[in-house]
C-alpha cells in the first residue's frame, strides 16, 4: 500500500466552507500521468495539485494541476493552496517557487494570515463572441478574449451577472477549455465576475485565480489604477486582491485547511 500525504484547502477563504476547493498531494516523483489523473477524478475537486522537489534547483517544486477530466495549463487557487500547504510546513519559509511546464514560475509569499501569489498578467483584447453571448443568455456591453482560452465578457451591472443562467453544453461546443469570464463593477467589491469552464468539468468554479490573471490587466486600465478589491460571485464565493506588477497579477487571499491525510494506493 502506498500513501501520499494529503491536503485539502478552501483557497481564497479565511475559513471553510468557503472558498474554492483544491486537494494538495506532495509527491517524491512523478506518477504516471494516468494516476495523476484518476485521483483527480475520485477527488471530485476543481482541481488536485501535485508538487514535486525541482530537481533542477531553477525553483523549489515542480507543479501540475488537474481537474475531474483533464490537466490544464494554469490554477490559481490550487497554487495559492500549494503555497500554503508548503509555508505551513515550513515556517522557516516565506516565498516558494513553483516551475510549472506552461504557465512558467509562479511565486507565492506569506504575510501574516495571507498569501500573495504572483501570476502571469494576461491582457484581453476586444473580438466578437457571439455564440458564447447566446449561450450566456444575456448580452455583455463588451467582448474580449486572450490567448485561445479566455474569454471575458464586460456588463454594466453586478445584478446582470448575477442573473446569469449559461446554457452549460452551448457554452462547452463554443471552445474547448475555454475560461467564460463574466464581469461587472461591484457593491461591495470594486469587480465582481463569475466564471465557467464547462469543457474542462466545471461548469461553475468557485474562485477562480488564473481568469483574475485577466480581470487584473483589464480592470486596471477600466479603473485607472493598479489594484482593486474583487469577489467571485459563485455559491461559495471568494475574496481577491488584485494588483498589477509589470507583467505579473499579484493576487492575494487566505486558505484554510480544511482535511489533513494521506491517499492511500494499492
Amino acid at each position: 500500500m502506498a500513501a501520499y500525504p494529503y491536503f485539502h484547502v478552501d483557497a481564497f477563504a479565511a475559513k471553510p466552507f468557503a472558498g474554492n476547493q483544491a486537494a494538495v498531494i506532495p509527491l517524491d516523483s512523478w506518477l504516471d500521468d494516468d494516476v495523476l489523473q484518476a485521483i483527480a477524478e475520485e477527488n471530485k475537486f476543481a482541481e488536485t495539485a501535485y508538487i514535486v522537489p525541482d530537481e533542477s534547483g531553477e525553483t523549489h517544486y515542480e507543479l501540475r494541476w488537474f481537474t475531474p477530466e483533464c490537466e490544464i495549463a494554469l490554477c490559481g487557487h490550487a497554487t495559492l493552496a500549494s503555497g500554503h500547504v508548503v509555508l505551513s510546513m515550513t515556517p522557516d519559509l516565506r516565498t516558494v517557487h513553483f516551475r510549472t511546464r506552461e504557465a512558467g514560475v509562479l511565486k507565492v509569499s506569506k504575510d501574516g494570515d495571507m498569501y500573495h501569489m504572483a501570476l502571469p498578467a494576461y491582457a484581453p483584447s476586444p473580438k466578437p463572441l457571439e455564440q458564447a453571448v447566446t449561450a450566456l443568455g444575456k448580452t455583455p456591453s463588451e467582448t474580449y478574449f486572450h490567448d485561445g482560452r479566455y474569454a471575458l465578457f464586460m456588463y454594466n451591472t453586478p445584478e446582470e451577472v448575477l442573473e446569469l443562467e449559461p446554457d452549460m453544453a452551448a457554452l462547452k461546443d463554443c471552445g474547448d477549455k475555454w475560461q467564460f469570464i463574466c464581469t461587472a463593477p461591484g457593491t461591495d467589491t470594486d469587480v465582481i465576475s463569475r466564471v465557467f469552464v464547462p469543457g474542462a468539468g466545471v461548469d461553475e468554479d468557485s474562485v477562480t485565480g488564473s481568469a483574475h490573471c485577466v480581470l487584473t490587466p483589464f480592470w486596471a486600465a477600466q479603473l485607472g489604477r493598479d489594484h482593486f478589491s474583487a469577489y467571485q460571485a459563485s455559491t461559495r464565493g471568494g475574496h481577491v486582491g488584485c494588483r498589477l506588477d509589470g507583467e505579473k497579477a499579484i493576487l492575494s487571499g487566505a486558505c484554510f485547511t480544511v482535511v489533513e491525510g494521506q491517499f492511500n494506493m494499492p
